[in-house]
């Protein structure tokens, strides 16, 4: 079978690899499609995210979707051809994270393709992938595969807009209009913000934001873009530079919250901090997700506006020029690679 697998900066390759057999408790799934997510182009443009840095090769890929094959023994699940997506996340169950319901921030989870861990827990860009079967989600009705595969980054941007509170009736900013802060905008919208304002440097990006509902589209070196707003109640910062950041606690209104999203480069990370004192604004982090890759699923059912966030679906034999693709915002949102067998 092929996979995708990341050596090292820069070196990506497409190579055979042994097809796995399901263990106990175990489930085969014969993947379909994969998100080219940010943490995947970081590995690929610098080998590792944030602090978390390769150190062997390692399959990429955690936006996963597909069709159940096998169980080994003891797994139970969607039964074998049905669609699935798989939930990329093993947390350990036993830790105090995980015993007050913060899964998400277990410091001991598996998560697909990712270098947190040594050994590296290897990822799903794969013909095939073997996963803990409880990790299996059966589609809604009427929800495929193509859709589908945006359930991980919108559970990420539903977890985030979580962490912002109450948005029902408000003005939301969120900064950055990658395929998170466009699915932040998407998820700001389904929990009924009533305003969202997104800004990015690129205008291509800008209309992809308006295409998942943003209400209004800034370019973010320009100061004197008439839409920029004075005070809004909460702020997403989705594009992982220091410069977003600074730009929700200015924009947000006293008492307001900001929500950090985005990764930052490793290391330390300039900010305004006086204006979390002097305005007494909530600044919160944000971390992956939990529950939320249910409700993904089911918004995804629902709402077809997502499609048009879906730039590209790239065969995996091609899987480097699927990367260039998504690394180029002026081209691309979402890019998928598609793991249909060759004709």
């Amino acid at each position: 079978m092929l996979g995708c697998v990341i050596h090292g900066q820069g070196d990506l390759r497409v190579a055979e690899l042994p097809v796995p057999a399901p263990g106990p408790g175990q489930a085969l799934v014969a993947v379909r499609y994969g998100g080219v997510c940010g943490s995947d182009l970081h590995y690929w443009r610098h080998g590792g995210v944030g602090d978390f840095r390769l150190r062997e090769p390692m399959v990429l890929g955690h936006e996963v979707v597909g069709t159940v094959v096998e169980y080994g023994p003891g797994a139970s699940g969607p039964a074998p051809g049905t669609a699935v997506a798989v939930h990329p996340a093993s947390p350990c169950g036993a830790c105090p994270e995980c015993g007050d319901g913060r899964r998400n921030v277990c410091g001991d989870t598996r998560y697909l393709g990712s270098a947190a861990r040594f050994p590296h827990v290897q990822g799903g860009f794969a013909d095939r992938v073997v996963v803990p079967g409880e990790q299996l989600r059966a589609l809604p009705e009427g929800l495929g595969l193509r859709r589908a595969a945006l359930a991980e980054p919108l559970a990420v941007a539903l977890h985030a807009v979580r962490r912002a509170g109450k948005v029902a009736g408000r003005h939301v900013l969120v900064t950055g209009a990658g395929p998170i802060g466009c699915l932040v905008v998407a998820a700001a919208k389904a929990a009924g913000a009533s305003r969202v304002t997104v800004t990015d440097l690129v205008p291509e990006a800008l209309e992809y934001a308006r295409v998942a509902g943003a209400d209004v589209g800034v370019r973010a070196d320009d100061p004197d873009d008439a839409g920029w707003p004075d005070d809004v109640d909460a702020a997403i910062e989705a594009s992982g530079v220091a410069a977003g950041l600074d730009a929700c606690l200015r924009r947000v209104r006293r008492g307001g919250v900001v929500v950090q999203l985005g990764m930052l480069p490793p290391g330390r990370s300039p900010f305004a901090g006086n204006l979390v004192v002097s305005r007494e604004i909530e600044l919160r982090g944000a971390f992956r997700f939990d529950t939320e890759f249910d409700e993904a699923l089911g918004l995804l059912s629902v709402e077809p506006v997502f499609d048009g966030l879906v730039s590209a679906v790239v065969p995996v034999r091609e899987a480097e020029s699927a990367f260039v693709l998504a690394a180029d915002r002026s081209r691309s949102c979402k890019v998928l690679l598609d793991f249909a067998p060759a004709p």
